[in-house]
């Protein structure tokens, strides 16, 4: 059901692409053409700090959901850290365990690479996210009893 993108597979970098166009078409937030997004992927996972998910619908093979990994080493241990930069399913098939496939092998990737320690943001909205975030184990607090986090950025 999630397999990952390598870059000998274009046709899920493209379909990687697309979700993630979809993704921020469906947020209201600006992307650049999925032919430029399609290249910046490819490029990205030439490396191995990179790592593209897409899960498919079984009976049709649709791609239908994709989550994108990043990694870097840790300042405070000498294992990796990671970072779910993406997480998108289509609309019609949210609430049928997409999410919770392509969470189950991101964690299990960031492992098997060495991470000990993954983040991500998410907007206030996204109570749907949040279920799945939490399900997953992750928590919204700095330690098990450490203070909420906020996520804040800025343009340069």
């Amino acid at each position: 059901m999630v397999e990952m993108v390598g870059a000998a597979v274009g046709t899920a970098i493209a379909e990687a692409a697309q979700l993630l166009f979809d993704f921020n078409a469906e947020y209201d937030m600006p992307s650049p053409p999925v032919a430029e997004v399609t290249e910046r992927l490819a490029h990205l996972i030439e490396g191995d700090h990179v790592v593209i998910l897409v899960v498919r619908e079984p009976e049709s093979q649709a791609a239908v959901g994709v989550a994108m990994l990043r990694l870097y080493p840790s300042l405070w241990s000498s294992a990796q850290e990671a970072y779910l930069a993406e997480l998108y399913v289509v609309p019609s098939h949210r609430g049928q365990g997409f999410g919770r496939a392509l969470i189950t092998d991101v964690l299990a990737m960031a492992r098997d690479r060495g991470a000990d320690y993954v983040f991500l943001v998410t907007s206030e909205e996204d109570t749907l996210a949040h279920r799945l975030y939490a399900a997953a184990g992750f928590r919204r607090t700095e330690g098990a009893d450490g203070p909420a986090m906020l996520a804040f950025e800025r343009e340069l």
